[in-house]
């Protein structure tokens, strides 16, 4: 591992290109469902949330979560990209432009942390296998599948450049459809998509081509990865700084962004803090919520919180890598984010701590000495759910 770079840090406000972008500074609101589509559209509520954290002073918001294809929600509320959404899209992303800010769309497949009761429609996997979140049988994808849900999500970055978008950020982590392929716990496939890490990184890596090849220079492609899903078998470091090296040198992505944990075995492993079980029950409709009750301390696990969790992980990709990395986990003053710079990363993610206080940035650029209110309780996630009685999937 290489040594920090702390020889003459960047300002984390100075305005900083991504892509074909420039951005104002480099602090970007990390991609979180906020329970704000119930119709799997736009609203109100949703572009007055993003009005804010542009207004707030971040660089660029992302939205979530715009799922590629219909079954590929985690709730059917979710907004899916279809040209039905893309007057309601315009509108947000108008509100973010209007602020200074840029806006992103987070496109995905949530393949076996869709819900499928909500969606009714079959959750798509690598692998079959019983879904703890709907408590139904997972589906394997076949070919046909993944070439589909491959064209969907290039599909989806034409919709977002409609919309007025100025990137893209393709979801690869927490075990959504890509992630699971990645997951060794969750591909048992013997086809050419499975076994061997190579095959088990080709659905990513057909991904990013079909969207790059979509988007062109139009606007910046980004992709959040995880390093480690933080389960027993699991996707872990060594496999994902490989596939990050051939993320890179496919010249598909603009930066990548590097997160951690399954949504499906070990969701609180992203965020660290405490785990408020009975909020998220309380949160739930049955049988989950009985299920969660009984073996909630076992799926949420509780894990410490401390500034700039991921950092330790995230060097040996800043020490592999020459693209452009966005550091996530535990940003939330000035401290942090001039460290993150000295470390050689190039932008930071904030998603807590701007949730709980939207112009953040804007107040830690003016002063840094600006502390944030967030205290890690993580009682902001079963808020998200109670307002769509959605089954936990945990922000995006």
């Amino acid at each position: 591992m290489t040594a920090p770079r702390t020889e003459n840090p960047v300002d984390v406000f100075a305005p900083a290109r991504l892509g074909p972008l420039t951005l104002r500074n480099r602090t970007i609101k990390a991609a979180t469902f906020e329970g704000m589509t119930p119709d799997a559209l736009v609203t109100d509520d949703l572009i007055a949330f993003h009005r804010a954290v542009a207004a707030g002073g971040a660089a660029m918001t992302t939205v979530a979560y715009c799922a590629a294809s219909p079954e590929g929600r985690t709730d059917r509320h979710q907004i899916f990209m279809r040209p039905e959404a893309v007057p309601g899209l315009r509108r947000l992303t108008d509100a973010v432009h209007a602020e200074g800010a840029k806006a992103s769309a987070q496109i995905g497949h949530a393949g076996p942390v869709a819900n499928a009761r909500s969606n009714r429609a079959t959750a798509l996997a690598p692998s079959n296998q019983l879904s703890p979140l709907s408590l139904r049988l997972t589906r394997a994808a076949t070919r046909a599948d993944i070439r589909r849900i491959t064209a969907d999500h290039a599909r989806a970055a034409r919709i977002a450049i409609e919309s007025g978008f100025d990137a893209v950020e393709i979801h690869f982590g927490h075990n959504y459809f890509t992630s699971a392929f990645l997951s060794p716990a969750l591909n048992k496939r013997t086809d050419e998509y499975g076994g061997p890490l190579q095959n088990r990184a080709r659905v990513a890596r057909e991904v990013a081509r079909a969207v790059r090849d979509e988007a062109g220079d139009e606007i910046a492609v980004t992709a959040k990865l995880n390093m480690d899903d933080g389960v027993p078998g699991g996707f872990w470091l060594d496999e994902s700084l490989q596939v990050a090296q051939w993320l890179e040198a496919d010249g598909t992505l603009d930066a990548l962004e590097l997160t951690c944990g399954s949504s499906l075995r070990n969701p609180l492993y992203l965020f660290r803090g405490d785990a408020p079980v009975r909020d998220f029950a309380a949160a739930m409709p049955q049988p989950q919520r009985a299920g969660l009750r009984a073996v909630g301390r076992f799926f949420l696990k509780s894990y410490p919180y401390t500034p700039l969790y991921m950092l330790e992980q995230a060097r040996q990709f800043r020490a592999t890598l020459s693209m452009p990395l966005i550091l996530l986990g535990g940003v939330t003053d000035y401290e942090d984010m001039t460290r993150a710079m000295a470390e050689g990363f190039d932008f930071v993610a904030m998603g807590r701590a701007l949730l709980r206080e939207p112009d953040l940035v804007r107040r830690v650029e003016a002063d840094h000495h600006t502390r944030s209110l967030c205290i890690h309780c993580n009682r902001c996630l079963p808020t998200i759910y109670s307002r769509t009685r959605c089954v936990l999937a945990v922000v995006s």
